[in-house]
C-alpha cells in the first residue's frame, strides 16, 4: 500500500502577514519612518528621544513602539542582532507597509584606516548570512536605497565625525571571521562586517521599502583591536540615534 506524498497545503507555512496578525499590528499603527536598532539597550536610548511612545507589541524578545518626533510619527523596534531574527522583524515592518526604514547598528572594520568610533554608511551588502539564500539567488545584488543613503550621508557628515561609505559583509559565523574568510570579503570590496545588514537590506529591497544602514565601528578585524569598552564606540552609538532623527527632520523638510 503506497502512501500519499507529503505536500504542504499552503505555499508558505508562515508569512510576514501572518506575523502581523499574531502581534495584532495594523499598517495604521506604525509611523512613516521606522528606526531599527539591534539590541534592546539601544532601543531604550532611542525611546528617550521620541515623544509619547506607545507599545505596539512585544513578541519574543522584541518590542515595537510608535510615538512622534517633532510632529512626525516614528516607529522604533529592536530589530535583532542576527540574520534570523532580523528577517522576522523586517518582514513585520515591510508587511505593515513601513515607508522608510533606518537601521542603526554596529560592526567590525575591514580596513586598518577605519577606527573604533568611526561611522560606516552601508550602501550595499555582501551576503554571507544563512537567511537570504532562501529569498534570492546568488546573483542578486543587495543595495541600500540610493536617495535615502545619500541623505543619510549628508546628515552624518554634518556631525563632523569620521564617516565611511561602502559595502558591509554579513555573516552568521562570528567566531569564524578567519583570515581566509575575511580576506575574501575584503577582496570583494567589503569595509565592514556585521550579522544583520544583508538580511535587512535584501528583504527591504524585495518589498520595495526604502532602507538605509549606519553602523558604529566597535572593533577592527584587520588590526585585532577590540573596542567594545572604548568610550569612542559608545559615543558613536549615541550619535547614530541623533543622526537617524535628524535624517527624518531633513526628509520632512524641517
Amino acid at each position: 500500500m503506497s502512501s500519499a506524498p507529503h505536500v504542504m497545503k499552503k505555499d508558505v507555512h508562515l508569512t510576514g502577514r501572518d506575523l502581523m496578525g499574531m502581534v495584532q499590528l495594523r499598517p495604521s499603527d506604525i509611523g512613516k519612518y521606522a528606526i531599527v536598532p539591534g539590541p534592546k539597550e539601544r532601543l531604550d536610548s532611542l525611546l528617550k528621544k521620541i515623544e509619547n511612545p506607545i507599545k505596539n507589541f512585544s513578541f519574543m524578545e522584541y518590542s515595537m513602539f510608535t510615538g512622534t518626533f517633532e510632529g512626525t510619527k516614528v516607529t522604533a523596534i529592536n530589530g535583532g542582532r542576527f540574520s534570523a531574527d532580523t528577517a522576522i522583524t523586517t518582514e513585520i515592518l515591510c508587511n505593515a507597509q513601513a515607508n522608510c526604514m533606518i537601521r542603526i547598528g554596529s560592526c567590525g572594520a575591514l580596513s586598518e584606516d577605519i577606527k573604533v568610533g568611526d561611522l560606516i554608511v552601508a550602501d550595499s551588502a555582501l551576503r554571507g548570512d544563512g537567511v537570504t539564500p532562501y529569498y534570492v539567488d546568488e546573483k542578486f545584488e543587495t543595495v541600500a536605497d540610493k536617495g535615502l543613503t545619500e541623505s543619510l550621508l549628508e546628515v552624518a557628515k554634518a556631525t563632523g565625525q569620521t564617516i565611511h561609505q561602502g559595502k558591509a559583509w554579513s555573516t552568521d559565523a562570528i567566531l569564524r571571521e578567519t583570515r581566509e574568510h575575511v580576506g575574501k570579503a575584503a577582496q570583494k570590496g567589503a569595509i565592514a562586517v556585521d550579522m544583520v545588514t544583508s538580511t535587512f537590506l535584501t528583504i527591504a529591497q524585495l518589498y520595495k521599502v526604502r532602507a538605509a544602514v549606519i553602523l558604529a565601528v566597535s572593533d577592527n578585524v584587520m588590526t585585532g583591536e577590540m573596542g567594545f569598552m572604548n568610550p569612542m564606540y559608545y559615543m558613536a552609538e549615541g550619535s547614530m540615534i541623533s543622526i537617524a532623527l535628524n535624517l527624518i527632520k531633513k526628509l520632512e523638510g524641517k
